[in-house]
């Protein structure tokens, strides 16, 4: 299945030794102009395929953050990949602001839309079921409602009497991207209970993952694994990256680099610093 204009290989249909395909051939699946759905930085986030997608020199991204995110799109929005992003909030968490992100907003380099996280996640529910709005409350009454035209107060047509109700449009990503733990040769994903990651699987019209290992086996036919995994039906392509969301954490496998994330706030503090935090760690041939 194509993501964007570009044709992935159909990974299925080649042999197991060629399955998983190379970064620079997974980012491949990712256009310009693409609807991008990143998970949050607990979850399983893509860094060594976004470096690549870095390095390919990528624009004018919509990103939406499923329902939040930190150093990912700070680093995409501070490369000039970004044009328009949908969040609930981004934050590099205890380190503090998001400084190319706040940049960003200050200059009016890129659109923002506002939203939260119930309405992103109720968005992307709505495209999972395949309908085209998803009802909600508890953002009644807010100034973001005054700010985002798409979403409709209507009053409930099942109430009998006066009973306002906030109708959210759907979320179909054109691509979700995000790292997992496992990955097996027929193409299923183990997410364990990062279960977001499998609401943006049925949500975007095509998923790319990176994979920690690949599991000897089916993970959809082991009855330990089966519950956690996403099948390949909803996976489009992926590629193994070992230690693929560093420096951020990924649970059970190892921790926030502290001293990486540190070093990053310091120098993505000005254009000067972030330009030098590219170059080595994701330009220069020894970029990691």
């Amino acid at each position: 299945m194509p993501c964007g204009t570009t044709s992935l290989p159909d990974t299925k249909a080649l042999p197991d030794t060629k399955a998983f395909l190379d970064i620079d051939e997974l980012v491949a699946g990712i256009s310009p102009g693409s609807l991008l759905a990143l998970p949050p930085d607990y979850s399983g986030v893509a860094m060594a395929a976004t470096r690549a997608l870095i390095r390919r020199g990528i624009r004018d991204l919509h990103i939406v953050t499923c329902p939040t995110s930190g150093l990912q799109t700070d680093m995409l929005i501070g490369a000039g990949c970004v044009a328009t992003i949908e969040t609930a909030a981004i934050t590099l968490g205890e380190f503090g602001a998001a400084p190319r992100f706040a940049q960003a907003v200050r200059d009016g380099t890129i659109k923002l839309k506002d939203s939260t996280c119930p309405a992103i996640h109720a968005g992307l529910q709505a495209a999972e079921k395949g309908i085209p709005f998803m009802p909600l409350r508890g953002i009644i009454g807010s100034d973001l409602v005054t700010h985002r035209p798409e979403w409709r107060i209507i009053n409930n047509p099942l109430a009998d009497g006066e009973d306002p109700i906030l109708l959210l449009p759907a979320i179909t990503p054109d691509v979700a991207l995000f790292h997992a733990p496992l990955g097996d040769r027929y193409g299923n994903i183990w997410v364990g209970r990062r279960r977001e990651l499998i609401s943006i699987a049925h949500a975007a019209r095509c998923t790319l993952v990176t994979v920690e290992e690949i599991y000897d086996g089916d993970l959809l036919g082991d009855e330990k694994m089966a519950a956690g995994a996403l099948p390949a039906l909803y996976v489009d392509a992926a590629a193994q990256a070992p230690r693929g969301a560093w420096p951020l954490a990924l649970a059970g496998r190892y921790p926030l680099d502290l001293g990486h994330m540190e070093d990053y706030k310091r120098r993505a503090a000005s254009d000067e610093g972030f330009a030098d935090y590219l170059s080595d760690h994701v330009l220069s041939a020894q970029a990691a």
